[in-house]
Parts: C-alpha cells; structure tokens; sequence
C-alpha cells in the first residue's frame, strides 16, 4: 500500500458531487462494512480492509487503531506508514491522543498537531508526528459496552486538511468498527495468555538465574572488596606500622597524619562503592545527581534531576529504595559510557493508582547501537522484579529507562 492514502488530488475529492451523492458513497461503504470485517482474521487485516475501502472518500496519509493493552499500556496497528507507534506498546499517559484514550474526550481534531498541546507535550511519544509531518489528525473513541477501548485515527501531511464531513465519517466508521476489534483484541488476548501459560515456567526459570547472576555478582562485589582491603588498606596500615615498629628512626607526627588520612580517604572511596552513602545520608534526589555528576564528569553533557513527588522514594523499606537507586545508577552509567549522549534526564513521579514511577532518558543513539552491557540490563530487570517493579527499557527520542512501583497506600502524595 503507498505511503499516501490519496487516490484522487485534494482539489478533487468532490467534483460536482452532491451531498446526497456523497452521503450515499458513505452509506454504502458503513453496509459494506460487515462483509469487509468477516473477512479478516486480525486487526491488521480488519484496517488494512477498512483503509482501502475509506481511501476514495477520505484521502489520508496515515491512519491507525489505538487500542488499550492493559490498565496502562495501549496497543496500535497502522496502515499508510509504518512507525515505532506499532512496533510496540506505548504507555497511556506518554500518547498523544492520551484525551481520547482515557474519556476525557471523546474526539480530538487537530489543524496542526505539530503545535498541538495536546498531543505535543514533554514524555509525550510524538517522533511519528514530527517525522513525517502528520498535522492535520482526526481520533474518535472507539467505544464497546460503554467503554473507550481505544480509538480510530487518520492523519496527513496537510496542515487543516479535514473538514467537520471528514469528522463525521469517521465517527459514523467508529461505531460499528468498535465492537467488532474489541472482539479480534480479545481473541488476541486469549491466545496471548495460552501463549503465556506455556512461558511461565521458562519465566520462573529465568527469574532463578537472574536471582543466581546477582548472587553471583554481589558475592565476586564482596570478593573485590576484601582484596581492595588486603592489597591497599591493609598494605598501607601494615608498612606504616614496619616504620614505627622498625630499627630505623621513625616516620615523623606530619608524614603519619598524613598517610593515616591517606588510608582512611582509600576507605571511604570503598566504602562509597559498596553502600550508597549518600543515599542515607542526604536522600534519594541527592544521590542520584551526585551519582550523574560523578558519571558525566569531564563531558559535554547536560543533566536533570527532577523529583515530583516530595521525596516518596525516602519514604520506601532500605531494601526497595536501594534497589530502585542501583536501578537508576545501573541507568545512567549505560547512558553515559554508551549512548554518545548530549542530555541525560532523571524523572521521578507519581502517576495514577498510586504508582510510584522513575525514568532515566537520554537523546542518545538508541539501543540498536549503544553497547550496553548485557550483564547490566540482567541486573536491573532481577532487581526490578524483587522488588515486584515493572522495568521498561525502550526507545523514546534516545533511551528511556522506567521503572514503576505500586506504593503502599500510607505512600500516597498529599
């Protein structure tokens, strides 16, 4: 199918038609509706269909079905142009038609989307709009039994291409339409979890070995530690004492201050290494810029830190929340050492349900090309799930890192 839907120029969409002759075309494609819809097996086939018959009508250059995958994810399928929209889900409250999704709306028409606030707002997953130049967009609620489950849209390249006619097929599309990919994601649902059953053993498996892998991780930790301790601390400590304890004059009150400082200085740099210090002491905000700091010293590299939630993650167990910093810490060191990034960003926020959330994004090359240690993404995924987080790395302008937490209720925000 071409990029562009659009099998007659714009200036002759209605040559000499009558609104009655229009309304008929209309009419018969929403009769032709339910033979094009038994034809397919799946979503794709039921748009791909749908599309090609909506075409003559309506040119556009991208159209596609939102649907919802969960209480916080949506699923989309595209015809016109494929994009990451449906290589994979997307968060609800990062899309940009998150006003229909969530009934706030029950259509969204946009002149230009690309200076729509709506659609264009920070974490908002938008690339596709600016990548192919979608500004004029209509999304209707696709409703079944009452409830949004997604939404249908059409988009194209021309700033205020579509006209209230234009609206109000698609609404009149969306209602049939509705019901019929309720069922096919349904069905879609059930072989999934089919599916499903089948992995959880493999699941459970690959949770032992994530659990094994950190062990193993934390026990050669320890290892350094102790020969960090033998060769350098203890080294130290056992010279300056064969100087005081030797035949020869011993060291001066001046060279003892200093090399008794010198070896509490090596202590504390493996002390600092072993146990988030900062995080105790000064809470997590803090230690997670001193760590970006630290971890982007001596390059051209802008940070953030953003804390909108008056501090939760202090307000977790020890264990959860310093899980939840060598996550973030796990974050920034692949977005430092292998992103080739300009800006690095640390959010934490609370979004609804209670779900404490925190991501880590950078602008950097994505993960197809960042050599991010495998062993690392490991870790980060066991700790998450110990801790029972949700962790999501994908591509987002760069890398982004999220990690969420359904806080105990006494966590919610004032």
């Amino acid at each position: 199918m071409s990029e562009t839907m659009n099998p007659r120029p714009l200036t002759e969409r209605l040559p000499g038609e009558t609104a009655a002759a229009r309304e008929a075309e209309v009419t018969a494609l929403l009769l032709r509706l339910p033979a094009l819809l038994g034809e397919a097996s799946d979503i794709q086939a039921a748009l791909d269909r749908v599309a090609a018959a909506l075409a003559p009508l309506l040119p556009f250059t991208h159209a596609d079905v939102c649907l919802h995958d969960g209480p916080e994810w949506s699923v989309s399928y595209e015809v016109g142009i494929s994009t990451h929209w449906s290589a994979r889900r997307t968060r609800l409250d990062c899309s940009p038609i998150r006003s229909v999704l969530d009934g706030s709306l029950p259509l969204m028409v946009s002149a230009n989307a690309l200076l729509d606030p709506r659609q264009i707002f920070a974490g908002a997953c938008c690339e596709p709009i600016f990548a192919h130049q979608l500004r004029s967009r209509i999304h209707v609620a696709l409703r079944s039994a009452g409830q949004v489950i997604g939404a249908l849209s059409v988009s194209h390249r021309e700033a205020d291409h579509f006209d209230a006619e234009d609206v109000a097929l698609i609404q009149r599309l969306a209602a049939p339409l509705a019901p019929v990919l309720h069922a096919l994601h349904g069905a879609a649902e059930l072989r999934q979890q089919a599916h499903g059953r089948s992995q959880t053993q493999a699941s459970e498996e690959w949770l032992r070995q994530g659990s094994l892998q950190l062990t193993q991780a934390l026990e050669q930790a320890r290892q350094r530690i102790g020969m960090d301790l033998h060769d350098q601390t203890l080294a130290d400590l056992t010279r300056l004492l064969r100087e005081l304890e030797g035949a020869g004059p011993p060291p001066s009150r001046e060279a003892l201050a200093q090399a008794l400082a010198q070896s509490i200085d090596d202590l504390r740099c493996i002390i600092d290494r072993t146990a988030p210090k900062l995080l105790d002491l000064f809470g997590f905000h803090h230690a997670v810029r001193d760590h970006l700091e630290r971890a982007t010293e001596g390059e051209r590299i802008q940070i953030l830190v953003e804390d909108l939630t008056a501090g939760a993650p202090d307000r977790l167990p020890g264990e959860t929340r310093t899980a939840l910093y060598r996550i973030v810490q796990e974050a920034i060191n692949n977005a430092a050492r292998h992103a080739r990034a300009e800006r690095i960003e640390v959010r934490v926020t609370l979004a609804p349900e209670n779900t404490l959330c925190i991501s880590v994004d950078d602008d950097g090359q994505g993960l197809a090309h960042a050599g991010t240690r495998q062993s690392g993404l490991v870790h980060m995924r066991t700790r998450a799930r110990l801790i029972g987080a949700t962790l999501d790395i994908f591509e987002h302008v760069g890398t982004r890192v999220a990690v969420r937490l359904v806080l105990p209720p006494a966590e919610t925000a004032a």
